[in-house]
Parts: structure tokens; C-alpha cells; sequence
């Protein structure tokens, strides 16, 4: 799921990011919109709990559930067997065509996940987290006037809770499209939303460090460090930071973590040679 070279998602973190995507899409279901209670203020929406669903609904988001856990899995064939029994108990449950969409964009199959996407926006229109997954499926298709429009319908939304995941995205797509400091823009936009989430601050200080501004790399790049979610290429992204900065001490301190966890990737093969070379 590389976005461009050099510009690219933790390999530990490759699996989360398709979870996030489809998170939103299964988990905040219970939080659909539904129609005002009695008495309630106009213009706003109750959250839906068990009485307001039917049976056949309740059906649905079970199999959902279901379907999803197989996606996290990898497990696509099972997850679509789980979906087609989703649908046929409740064909209009938009969280079940929304989830089919993103497994047949995990199987590079873009005509039926724009498909199942837009049945999902048929059914609950404007929709933030599948705005936002059509732009990621127009990115992955470098189809980019598309793909930042749909960001763009998604951040416009004034409900949609995601805001931090589409900016994190749209700012990898820039990239992807060449337009640099827009996605760094981008990107800095996500961190002020969600400062802890380690995909936006490792792509943030990669663009940086490729920029030479060693200085505010390092800022990004030593908080992931300084944590339990760093991993080989943040360490051997924050060695290379250090070294640029002549800070020897932080390099031999880095490099040893390196060697200690993760003696044999290809971080640490490239540290024993030498290789600082992007």
C-alpha cells in the first residue's frame, strides 16, 4: 500500500490502516442517522440503539460484524459470504454495501467496490466514510481530481467524525500526485486532530527529512521513537535524521534499539553498511 517512494505507510502499520478505513464504515453504524424522536431539537439526529431497529436489521449488522472481523483477518471470501447474508436480510443496510466495497478494493476489483460505494451513498447520502473511501479508491487509481474531491465532500461534512483519518489520507495522495507542500499541509492538519496516530507522524517526518528540515523531523520522528509503536523504519528514519543534525550520540542510541529488535530487517543490514543513501 506504498503511496510513492520514499512517501510510504509502516509496513507494521499496513493492516491498521485498512482497519481504519473500514472501521468507521461497521463500528459507528450504531450512530446512523435516524428520524427525530418526539420532542427533540430539530435539526438533530438520536443515536440508534436496540428498539429502533427491526429484526432484520439487527440481522444484518450481526453479520456484519462478523464480515468485518474477517476483513480485519484477511480472510476477503469468508467476509463476502457474510455480507451477502447481510444483504439479503436487510438489502437496505448502506454499512453492508460500504463494507463490501472496501474488500473488493482490497482485491483491486474498483468497478465493483465503486459500485457497492455508491449503493451505499444512494442509501445514506453524503455519507463521510464513504466519500472518504471513494477517494482513496480514486487515489490508488491515480485518478487525483477525483480522489480530492471526494476528500473534500468528506471534510465538508459537518458531522463526519473522521476528519483526521481523510486529512492523513488526502495528504498522502497529494504526495502521490507531486503536490508536496499541499500534502504536507495536509497532513499537518491531521496531526493537530489526532497528534498520536503513528501513520501521520512517520510520513510527516519522512516528507521533512526528503525537504532537509532535519530540525522539525526529528520533532515527529523522536515522538513515535520515544514510544511502543516504533519499529525498524522509524528508527532507521530517525538514525538518518540524527546523522544529517551531527548528533553521534542519538545515532549510536538508535542503533543500538535497531540492532537489539529488529536485527534482521533491511533497516538494520542498510546501518551496518552504511547505506544512508535514500
Amino acid at each position: 500500500m506504498n503511496i510513492s517512494k520514499g512517501i510510504a505507510f509502516l509496513p507494521t502499520f499496513k493492516y491498521w490502516f485498512f482497519v481504519l478505513l473500514a472501521g468507521a464504515a461497521v463500528w459507528l453504524s450504531g450512530c446512523a442517522s435516524q428520524p427525530n424522536a418526539q420532542g427533540a431539537t430539530p435539526g438533530r439526529t438520536e443515536i440508534v440503539t436496540d428498539s429502533d431497529e427491526s429484526s432484520d436489521r439487527k440481522r444484518a449488522r450481526i453479520r456484519i460484524e462478523l464480515a468485518s472481523g474477517y476483513f480485519e483477518q484477511g480472510k476477503s471470501n469468508i467476509a463476502l459470504d457474510e455480507i451477502k447474508l447481510a444483504i439479503l436480510a436487510d438489502p437496505t443496510f448502506p454499512d453492508a454495501y460500504s463494507l463490501r466495497g472496501l474488500v473488493y478494493m482490497r482485491l483491486n476489483d474498483f468497478g465493483f467496490a465503486e459500485e457497492s460505494f455508491n449503493k451505499a451513498l444512494a442509501l445514506k447520502p453524503g455519507d463521510g466514510n464513504v466519500l472518504h473511501n471513494l477517494g482513496w479508491m480514486k487515489c490508488q487509481q491515480t485518478l487525483y481530481p477525483q480522489a480530492f474531491s471526494y476528500f473534500t465532500s468528506a471534510l465538508n461534512d459537518p458531522l463526519y467524525s473522521g476528519r483526521a483519518k481523510t486529512l492523513m489520507t488526502q495528504g498522502l495522495c497529494q504526495i502521490r500526485a507531486g503536490l508536496r507542500p499541499q500534502g504536507e499541509a495536509s497532513l499537518l492538519k491531521s496531526y493537530e486532530f489526532d497528534a498520536g496516530n503513528p501513520v501521520t507522524g512517520y510520513n510527516l517526518a519522512n516528507l521533512l527529512y526528503q525537504n532537509k528540515d532535519f530540525v522539525r523531523a526529528r520533532f515527529y520522528i523522536r515522538r513515535i521513537n520515544n514510544s511502543e509503536l516504533a519499529n525498524a523504519e522509524t528508527l532507521w528514519l530517525g538514525i538518518k535524521i540524527e546523522k544529517q543534525l551531527g548528533n553521534t550520540e542519538n545515532v549510536t542510541q538508535l542503533a543500538l534499539q535497531l540492532e537489539k529488535r529488529f536485527s534482521q530487517s533491511p533497516e538494520t543490514a542498510a546501518y551496518r553498511r552504511g547505506d544512508f543513501n535514500d
